[in-house]
């Protein structure tokens, strides 16, 4: 174990410092209590080395699109993602480039032939071309509010095919009721965005400007959606 989640040197996590390592892997409370429910198998509230294997791997699991129960444990994952520095199970941003991405080419194909026929201008779909089809989906108005802040991986205000399938990708999870995460995980950085110097799936949530000077400029018109969605983690 790490010093970092095994303060005591005991050999085993307690609930209160898993938390705090575990949500650093940037998943949701939701996710989280059920990854803790499935490794916490004598429901002690204390996990043993064995234990917090399986949490770590439920993470990757979670982190990579896959479902969070125990059937999944034996599918290869690339190793968990956590936002710490101090973390040993940080991936580097190198090796991160490598991760292949979650958005299948089939599916590619059918949210491109989307992207094509709501008529975008030079390669981008502005965020009003964009609403219609991700209020068309019924989500409640927070989730497509953190659908949008997700797939617009560059901030610009507007989408291109690749930050599209993104965003279809999951709406479409959502649909099946997998939780939207709170940032984006590698596997869900289209390859034409990631950096080699950046580690994916460690990127903040960045809060639109405030300032009324260059607000209109800096949200996106899809702004309301993203009303209910709190600015900062």
């Amino acid at each position: 174990f790490s010093p970092q989640v095994d303060s005591a040197n005991a050999g085993r996590v307690l609930a209160s410092d898993a938390a705090v390592f575990l949500k650093k892997s940037g998943l949701t409370d939701l996710v989280l209590g059920k990854i803790w429910d499935l490794a916490d198998t004598d429901g002690k509230g204390i996990l043993n080395k064995q234990e917090f294997f399986v949490a770590l791997r439920l993470v990757a699991c979670a982190q990579n699109g896959l479902d969070v129960s125990l059937s999944s444990l034996n599918l290869p994952v690339p190793p968990p993602r956590f936002t710490d520095t101090n973390s040993p199970l940080l991936l580097s941003g190198t090796a991160s480039s490598d991760v292949p991405w979650a958005v299948k080419l089939e599916d590619k194909a059918k949210y491109d032939a989307i992207f094509d026929s709501l008529n975008p201008v030079n390669g981008l779909l502005s965020g009003d071309k964009v609403k219609p089809v991700l209020l068309n989906s019924k989500l409640p108005v927070d989730i497509l509010g953190r659908v949008w802040e997700l797939s617009d991986i560059d901030r610009d205000g507007m989408l291109d095919r690749d930050e599209f399938a993104v965003a279809m990708f999951l709406v479409y999870c959502a649909l099946e009721k997998e939780p939207v995460p709170m940032s984006l995980p590698a596997a869900l950085v289209p390859p034409s965005k990631r950096k080699p110097v950046s580690v994916p799936g460690a990127m903040p949530l960045i809060p639109p400007a405030t300032s009324t000077k260059d607000s209109h400029q800096s949200l996106p018109p899809v702004g309301i959606l993203a009303a209910k969605t709190p600015l900062t983690q």
